[in-house]
Order: C-alpha cells, then structure tokens, then sequence
C-alpha cells in the first residue's frame, strides 16, 4: 500500500511541475516555411505552428487542400505575407469561417515594385526580416497577453541573431569584387537581397514562378551574360532547372548551385530554419563568385 501512495505523491508532484502552458499553447497557421521558422523563434513553447504550404513548396502555385480550412478554423493566429503572395488565400480564409486575426507580416515594410506588381520577397533582406519577426512578435503579444514577456524576450533574442546575420552577409559581399556581383537566378526573388547588399540579380521569371518567359526574354538575357560576362546562373529549390540550365550551356557561365528563395527544406536538407537558408545562400553566392 505504500508503494501505491508513494507513486502517487510522485504523480500528484508531476502534475504540479507542468508548465500550465503546456496544455495552453496556441494555434497559430502560418501561409508558408519562412513565416513558421519566424514564430516558431518569437513563440517558442507556447505556440503550436502550422505552416501550410510545406518545406520546398512553392507558394505562388499552392492550391489548398480542404483540411487547410480547418487548420485555420482551429486558429487563434493566421500570418500572413502579404504583398500579393498568397493569391489563394482569400477564398480559403471565406471558406473556413474563422475570426482569428490575421497578421500581414510585411506591414511596415516599403514593397519594391517589378512593373505593376509588388515583390513580395521582402524577407531576402535581413532587416527586413527583422520587421517580420517584430509584427509577429505584436501579434503574439495582442493574441495571448499573459505570455507577452515570454514571447518579447524571445523576439528580442532572434532579433538579435539576425543583427549578427546581417553583419556576416555584408561582410560576406564585401568580399566579392564589385564587378563581379552579379547573377542568374530562377524567378525574381532576391530584389529585396539586391538592393541591401548590393548584387544584381537577373531572372528569365517575373516575381512569380506561374510565368513562363518569352524566347525573346531568354534571348535577351543569353546576351547579356555574354556581353557583361556574369560569372555565375544559380537554379532555386522550387524551380525547374531545365530553363537555366539551357541558359548555363549556352553561355558557358557557372552553375553556382542552389539558391532558397521562397521555402525552407525540411529537416534533413541545407536550410530548415531562415537563419541557415541565408547563410547557405551566401555561401553559395561567394563560392561562385568571389574568384575568377
């Protein structure tokens, strides 16, 4: 017998040791990777994050299936981009009836324009990252007020981080000769990149990876890596690379690998979290470019 009530002393002591929390986590649907990575950084343990479009999937061309409505039924959170990214979204939202609030990460961030578009990739630079991660960090804040100086100290810490991450990419291109700091890349993905850190970067793709480009498109960038010899045309991972591998053999410029632009890999692959997917690409723009 007094086994039994010695295990339930134990059990009863257990019990009264779990974080409340715990059981008290919210639900938060982010649209896409990068957007998760980013709460999950600000929410730590006291929220539970649900990307929809998934490692290596590309948002402009997500199509939702149903059990995505009620994902963000379930929501106390939604986050969104913005920018004209998830053109899927609306009618997913109208379909799932929630009234959680959603939160456009992007607010507060100047959209560079590509023609009547907005680009929408404002999280290529770092310190625009930062203005994510600080909206997140009020929706948070507003969502579950008794965690507000948990989720403020962890914003602050990732924030932070990415101070440091912004210093190690200019030090990084600071490296490349000026000359040389310019690119082939997929899709028009890195505008916000180029202008913060100062490489050029040419796609035969608009901002969204649902155009198709003109012969004429291909013609005329085939002749500018000729006539400016560019060193390098990088593929990315939610593109074919038929097209700029065409590109690669017919001008003989370097395949420089691999960029992210739009998705985090999962686990196993280069880049599961934001921090890891600049660095990666970083390192593979100055592999490539940072030599004759």
């Amino acid at each position: 017998m007094w086994c039994v009530r010695l295990w339930l002393v134990a059990l009863a002591v257990a019990i009264a040791a779990t974080p409340s929390h715990a059981q008290d986590r919210i639900n938060v649907v982010a649209s896409f990777s990068i957007l998760s990575d980013f709460a999950r950084n600000v929410g730590g343990d006291r929220v539970n994050v649900t990307s929809l479009v998934g490692p290596n999937g590309d948002v402009h061309v997500y199509t939702p299936p149903p059990q995505d409505a009620k994902k963000i039924a379930e929501a106390r959170l939604v986050i969104i981009n913005g920018l004209g990214l998830e053109g899927w979204l609306p009618r997913l939202l109208q379909s799932s009836g929630s009234k959680a609030p959603i939160i456009t990460a992007t607010k507060g961030i100047a959209p560079l324009k590509l023609g009547s578009d907005a680009d929408p990739h404002a999280w290529q630079s770092v310190a625009d990252a930062k203005i994510y991660v600080a909206n997140i960090r009020d929706a948070l804040v507003q969502a579950d007020p008794a965690d507000a100086g948990y989720f403020r100290e962890h914003a602050e810490h990732y924030l932070a981080e990415l101070n440091a991450l912004d210093r190690e990419v200019r030090s990084a291109v600071a490296q490349i000769p000026p000359e040389r700091r310019k690119v082939i890349s997929t899709h028009d993905a890195f505008g916000y990149f180029a202008k913060e850190y100062g490489v050029e970067f040419i796609a035969p793709l608009g901002v969204s990876t649902e155009t198709e480009p003109s012969a004429r498109d291909i013609a005329g960038i085939i002749g500018q890596i000729k006539a400016e010899k560019i060193p390098a045309v990088f593929l990315e991972n939610i593109s074919d690379d038929r097209l700029i591998r065409r590109i690669a053999a017919e001008t003989g410029a370097k395949v420089g690998g691999t960029l992210y632009s739009d998705s985090l890999t999962d686990e196993k692959g280069p880049a599961p979290t934001y921090i890891d997917m600049v660095r990666h690409n970083i390192k593979a723009l100055t592999s490539a470019l940072d030599h004759q």
